[in-house]
């Protein structure tokens, strides 16, 4: 009985290897979606600082200046914020990305294994089938010489 040899084992060695480059790529990605996710968190908590900073309580007396620079310190902190959640949306997009490149790779990858697995049970089916042939002609072949040498 011979063993059995998948011609495109390195073929599939190689599919495995780009379905682990592409889990280790989307790691990854969605640990720098998860630093995106701190930063927006941290740019709303100072968009927030900087509304309740402005807040100016009642009889307080302000000039115009004052008015001013509180309203550009707030809305300097949400170009903050909106750019924060530009960059969200955008490593959301790359982990999207990342995500198809994992599941092709799997894909890929499952197909050889399944060939594999069929190639390697027809190997079987056919060492097996080999195998009682060279039985049954064993079987016959004894049958045959014990026949023989019974006396007439």
């Amino acid at each position: 009985m011979t063993g059995f040899t998948f011609k495109l084992e390195s073929l599939r060695a190689l599919r495995e290897q780009t379905e682990q480059l592409a889990k280790e790529e989307l790691a990854r990605e969605l640990a720098r979606k998860a630093e995106r996710d701190a930063e927006l968190d941290a740019a709303e908590a100072r968009l927030r600082d900087a509304r309740a900073a402005g807040q100016i309580p009642t009889g307080t007396t302000v000039t115009g200046l004052d008015l001013m620079s509180v309203q550009a310190y707030v809305e300097r902190r949400e170009r903050e914020r909106q750019a924060a959640l530009n960059h969200v949306r955008a490593q959301e997009q790359e982990v999207g990305v990342s995500r198809q490149r994992l599941e092709a790779a799997a894909r890929d990858r499952a197909l050889l294994e399944r060939l594999k697995q069929r190639r390697g049970e027809e190997h079987r089916r056919t060492e097996a089938k080999a195998e009682e042939l060279t039985l049954g002609e064993i079987a016959l072949n004894s049958h045959r010489r014990a026949k023989n040498d019974q006396p007439a």
